[in-house]
């Protein structure tokens, strides 16, 4: 009996769940088409150009759907099961009402594992390639990787750029906004180059000062030994995968960078478990949910709740207010709460 019923719930929430998730899907890629449209009409650019880059957002889509179409999916299947008077059946041969919850796990355990790998490998490929998709339709060059505030303190000395732009992707940079003090001495200059190979910095029009003397500009480069290693700027957190992560931090970061690091390093781990728990959730609501209207509400309510929380976490593990990887985790255990209260109230 229980192996039967196990059968017949999975069969109707995977029903709804195929359902659900081709929904989200054509909701998002009709919002994204909807954003993009007038700038593919004033730039009219070839077909190839346009498929590329709506492959390239399919990842970051595909992973938002088939979170949200779990509670879409339980919600609705045990509303339609509760409508029909099934579920008074099912208690009333004496199964346990969250003996009904727990098959749901496995498949959506599956799910996880699932948006693990394309969390941590395809979508940030995909956003990558979204961005230089972009500029192939603008016809327009990436701009060259640049580091903002580039700081690097050797023993007795300092050495800051305020720009480092390393175009050509070689050996040499340029700099901008340079200040460099070594011993009793202070040397600025507007621009200047970096030369990894020959380890030097060659400042441009400097300006030096001295204890006691006044200022005093160089007409002629001056050549300074610089030991540092030029390695490209830390990427955007988003387009690295869950290695490089692991990889960057390990890296001198920014303080704002380095928890943007840790928040998306955190997430790899954490949006994976969250199809469970939403099956957790969304099955002891739907348990005591009694018709369909409630269930959409439910839904929505679901999808807004989870919405507020995932949008404004990384805002609060950026800025410091939160810890990046509690941030990484609030939506979970939010919902993780909202189920162990439903549950207590099922048993």
């Amino acid at each position: 009996m229980p192996s039967i019923l196990t059968r017949f719930v999975l069969r109707e929430v995977l029903r709804w769940y195929a359902a659900g998730a081709a929904l989200f899907l054509t909701l998002q890629m009709t919002d994204v088409l909807s954003s993009t449209v007038a700038k593919l009409l004033t730039y009219h650019p070839p077909l190839w150009k346009a498929a590329l880059a709506f492959g390239a957002i399919l990842p970051t889509i595909l992973n938002r759907t088939l979170v949200l179409a779990v509670p879409f999916a339980i919600l609705l299947a045990f509303s339609r099961m509760q409508r029909d008077s099934e579920f008074k059946a099912i208690l009333a041969a004496g199964v346990r009402p969250l003996s009904l919850v727990w098959p749901l796990l496995l498949p959506f355990a599956v799910v996880g594992l699932l948006a693990a790998y394309n969390a941590g490998t395809l979508v940030p490929a995909g956003l990558a390639q979204w961005d230089r998709a972009w500029y192939r339709i603008y016809d327009q060059t990436p701009p060259p990787p640049t580091q903002e505030h580039y700081t690097f303190a050797p023993p007795g000395a300092l050495y800051y750029a305020s720009r480092v732009v390393n175009a050509s992707g070689g050996d040499r940079a340029d700099l901008t906004g340079i200040l460099v003090q070594r011993g009793n001495e202070t040397i600025t200059a507007p621009s200047g180059v970096w030369d990894a190979r020959k380890r030097t910095w060659t400042l441009t029009n400097p300006w030096v000062v001295r204890p006691g003397q006044a200022p005093r500009q160089e007409t002629r480069p001056r050549v300074l030994a610089q030991a540092d290693t030029l390695e490209p700027p830390p990427a955007e957190a988003k387009q690295l995968s869950t290695a490089q992560l692991r990889a960057g931090l390990k890296r001198e970061l920014a303080p704002t960078q380095r928890r943007d690091y840790l928040y998306q390093l955190a997430t790899r781990a954490a949006d994976p478990v969250t199809p469970v728990v939403f099956a957790l959730a969304a099955g002891a609501l739907g348990l005591l949910i009694r018709n369909r209207s409630a269930a959409f509400a439910a839904v929505l309510v679901f999808i807004a709740a989870f919405y507020v929380l995932w949008s404004t976490a990384p805002g609060l593990a950026r800025a410091g207010a939160m810890d990046p990887v509690l941030a990484a985790w609030l939506p979970n255990l939010c919902f993780l709460l909202l189920a162990g209260v439903l549950a207590w109230r099922l048993r």
